[in-house]
């Protein structure tokens, strides 16, 4: 299957075929010649003035004395939290599958080497990757690591683990699994996480260990008997999390893996952490999901916003998940709880078509917070960093439900497929728009300021790194339309 960090369709346009498309164009489009020179511009660039080791991070000053990722960086850290290394390593691997560039998979190897380099003994990765040799020695990286005390907590958080992961998988397979530093990354991460699933199912948000089986029983869903209406600032890493995707990330890449590697075990872990969200879903009255479970099955905190309750948000993504777990399986009992968990959630919408991010348990009321943390069913003194009503999106969840009920089951499975990309107007007029904004260095400079080093920083312009994802696909895809132009 082809690897793309941002995947989207292209609208096309009036004109079908390079020769229609020219005369209605208002803009000239570049030459495939112009478009490939800028692209190699590009990457070089980034490659050479932008990686640190190999890896990235998510902005930088257009000067490059300044960059961040979700916090401040040093010029010798790179990010894995997306759009960090495997986001931008990601486009150089599509545009090496878009047009055959040995340079981009060349920079698509250095940039899976970079992650290699970040990888713990616990088996997956942290959120930043320190190369500097004495910051090193604060993580128990597997290659020039600290030990002792040193950090070793590999996070399901954020597609961390899972995106470092998968683009290393793609990265193997482009090599011909024949790179062995690569290759062995990949056996270790996916051991790790087979070895840290839980007896139901599940996984955690972090773990450094696997866990104790006798430790997290195979429990239904229920409901405490109490629950603490204040924060109680307990450890919720070990939870059985949904939270930030964090279990569908991970289930999409073990099937991912069996895909790849052809392993069964991969696609039987998959549909084991299935088997955890038919456990999970709550009992009447409330037949949705939690963010996050204890190992009794209950529902519980997390972070001071995160109250024990039923969410509106994530369970309308478990309800895909569940979906897309039938399609790989074809086993109907993962579309079972789908309907009355819809059921439930229609009847929970507020009154202007929205869910609340978070139920209480058994009344069902929504629950909210004050700027100041303080629960309450009241939502107007709401802080602005989380988002605690969640658009509902239960019509189409329904109409793909409905959808998958009437296919085949010959023809749920995703099957690998080389794309073919088509020339359209609005496929050329992006891109000249990327090959006439690339500055003479090989950068796309925009207006912005890093956040995180607040509003002092004297910041007006950046380099972004999603930016030259987008460019870096945009002339991908040019370029291979234009081969038969």
């Amino acid at each position: 299957m082809n690897f793309r960090v941002a995947v989207s369709l292209l609208a096309l346009g009036v004109c079908s075929g390079w020769m229609a498309f020219r005369p209605c164009s208002a803009v000239e489009p570049p030459t495939r010649d112009e478009a490939a020179r800028a692209l190699r511009t590009a990457v070089t660039f980034f490659r050479n003035e932008v990686s640190t080791s190999g890896g990235y991070l998510w902005q930088y000053s257009s000067d490059l004395t300044r960059q961040e990722g979700e916090n401040q960086a040093s010029n010798t850290t790179a990010w894995v939290q997306p759009p960090g290394t495997p986001t931008v390593g990601g486009a150089y691997l599509f545009a090496h599958e878009a047009t055959g560039d040995p340079l981009c998979l060349e920079a698509a190897r250095e940039t899976a080497l970079a992650l290699v380099r970040g990888q713990l003994k616990s088996g997956g990765w942290d959120y930043r990757i320190e190369f500097d040799s004495k910051n090193r020695a604060a993580y128990a990286y597997r290659l020039e690591g600290g030990s002792g005390k040193a950090k070793n907590v590999t996070t399901l958080d954020d597609n961390t683990t899972q995106a470092a992961l998968r683009y290393l998988m793609h990265t193997d397979k482009a090599l011909g699994f024949k790179d062995k530093q690569i290759h062995e990354s990949v056996e270790f991460a996916l051991t790790s996480l087979l070895a840290a699933q839980y007896p139901n199912g599940a996984w955690p948000q972090r773990f450094s260990d696997p866990p104790s089986p006798s430790e997290f029983p195979i429990l239904k869903a229920n409901y405490p008997e109490s629950w603490p209406r204040d924060y109680p600032k307990q450890d919720y890493r070990s939870y059985y999390t949904f939270n930030d995707n964090s279990i569908a990330d991970t289930i999409a890449t073990m099937f991912e893996a069996g895909r790849i590697y052809g392993k069964s075990k991969y696609n039987d872990a998959a549909k084991k952490a299935g088997d955890f969200i038919l456990l999970a879903q709550m009992p009447e009255p409330q037949p949705a999901w939690a963010q996050q479970y204890n190992a009794e099955m209950q529902p519980a905190w997390a972070r001071r916003f995160e109250p024990a309750s039923v969410t509106g948000g994530e369970s309308q993504g478990i309800l895909r998940i569940l979906m897309s777990i039938y399609r790989e399986s074809g086993d109907k009992k993962y579309l079972e709880p789908i309907p009355r968990a819809i059921k439930y959630l229609r009847s929970s919408q507020l009154p202007d078509g929205q869910l609340a991010r978070f139920y209480e348990l058994k009344s069902n009321r929504s629950l909210y917070f004050t700027k100041t943390y303080v629960l309450t069913y009241d939502d107007s003194d709401l802080p602005t960093h989380y988002g605690f009503k969640i658009g509902s999106k239960l019509d189409s969840i329904e109409s793909e439900y409905q959808r998958l009920l009437k296919t085949p089951p010959e023809k749920l499975k995703p099957r690998d497929s080389k794309p073919s990309y088509k020339m359209s107007r609005s496929l050329a007029e992006q891109t000249r728009e990327a090959v006439d904004t690339l500055d003479q260095r090989g950068a796309w400079v925009e207006p912005g300021t890093l956040r995180a080093y607040g509003d002092d920083d004297p910041t007006k312009q950046v380099i972004d790194t999603r930016t030259f994802v987008k460019n870096v696909e945009t002339l991908s895809k040019f370029i291979a339309a234009s081969k038969d132009n």
